[in-house]
C-alpha cells in the first residue's frame, strides 16, 4: 500500500491566517468599544455631551452613542434593554428604574435649575417672582398660553408636580384652550413657545444654549421647588445579558470621578455654567 506524505503547511499561509485573525480580533474589539446612553434631550440639546464626551474617549478609547429622548422615553429605552446606560433627571423614576431591577445602583451626577420662560409682555403680571406656584396660578386665571412638553419626560413631570402644588387639576377640570401639550423636546417646546408668546418651563442648561428666543426672557426663577438632579445608572445586565457593563459602567465610574465632574463644571455658555457637580452628596 503507498503511504500518502502530508501536504506540508506554507509558512506563508500560516502568517496570513494569523495576520487575519489578529486583524479580525481587532475589528471586533474596536467595533466592541463602545455602548449606548439613553438621555434625557437636556444633556444634549444643552451642548453638555458635546463637551464631555470626547474628553471621556481621549481618556479611555470609549465611544458613547446617545440616543436623546424624554426622562420616561429613556427610561423605557433602558427597561427593554436597548441601551448600556440611563441618564436621566427624575429621581422617583430613576429609583423605581432600580427597585423594579431595571438598573443596578443610581449615582447622582449633577444638578441645575428650571426655569419659567415668557414673553417681555409678561400678560401673567408674574416677572420677578420667586414663587412659582403663585407664578402658575397666575398663568391658569387669566388663561395666557402655555406650551406643556406633553412628553413625560422629566421636565414635564417636573411641570406637572407643579401644576399639582398650586392646586390646579391641568388633567382635568382646569385645564383650557390656553394650555399646549405638543409631545415634543424641550427645544421644540421653546420653539413654540417663542412663536406663540406663550410661558414654557425649561431646564436652564437647554435655555442657555436656546438661539431662538424671540421676545422670550427668564420671568420667574430661585424656588427652591424648581431645583433640577441629574442621575446616571447602568442597565442591569442579569436582565439583559447583552449590556455592556464593563464598558458601562466605567462612563459612570468617569462621570462621578474628580475628572468627569470638573468636566461637567467646566461647561460653559457666554462665561454662565450650565450644570453643577454633586456626586459626592449622597443625598442627591
Amino acid at each position: 500500500m503507498e503511504t500518502k506524505t502530508p501536504t506540508p503547511i506554507r509558512p506563508a499561509l500560516v502568517a496570513l491566517s494569523i495576520v487575519f485573525a489578529v486583524a479580525g480580533a481587532t475589528f471586533v474589539s474596536a467595533q466592541d468599544k463602545s455602548i449606548v446612553v439613553s438621555s434625557t434631550t437636556s444633556t444634549e440639546d444643552s451642548g453638555l455631551f458635546g463637551h464631555i464626551l470626547p474628553m471621556f474617549k481621549a481618556e479611555t478609547g470609549i465611544d458613547v452613542k446617545v440616543v436623546s429622548q424624554g426622562t420616561g422615553q429613556a427610561l423605557e429605552t433602558g427597561r427593554r434593554g436597548d441601551s448600556d446606560v440611563v441618564f436621566v433627571h427624575a429621581r422617583p423614576q430613576e429609583e423605581k428604574f432600580v427597585a423594579d431591577g431595571f438598573g443596578e445602583k443610581r449615582y447622582p451626577v449633577m444638578y441645575n435649575d428650571f426655569v419659567l420662560v415668557g414673553p417681555n409682555s409678561d400678560p401673567a403680571g408674574i416677572k420677578g417672582s420667586r414663587d412659582i406656584e403663585a407664578a402658575f396660578r397666575a398663568i391658569q386665571s387669566k388663561g395666557v398660553a402655555f406650551i406643556s412638553r406633553g412628553d413625560k419626560s422629566g421636565t414635564h413631570s417636573a411641570e406637572l408636580a407643579l401644576w399639582k402644588i398650586a392646586g390646579i387639576d391641568i388633567a382635568g377640570a382646569d385645564r383650557g384652550s390656553w394650555y399646549r401639550e405638543i409631545g415634543q423636546g424641550m427645544g421644540a417646546a421653546l420653539n413654540a413657545a417663542a412663536a406663540s408668546s406663550a410661558y414654557v418651563l425649561a431646564d436652564r442648561g437647554t435655555w442657555l444654549s436656546f438661539g431662538n428666543r424671540g421676545d422670550l426672557q427668564i420671568l420667574v426663577e430661585g424656588d427652591k421647588r424648581l431645583f433640577n438632579q441629574y442621575g446616571v445608572m447602568l442597565v442591569n445586565p442579569a436582565r439583559h445579558a447583552h449590556v455592556k457593563k464593563e464598558l458601562g459602567q466605567q462612563f459612570i465610574d468617569w462621570l462621578v470621578s474628580p475628572s468627569g465632574q470638573k468636566a461637567i463644571a467646566d461647561y460653559k455658555i457666554k462665561g454662565e455654567q450650565l450644570f453643577y457637580p454633586n456626586a459626592a452628596d449622597p443625598g442627591a
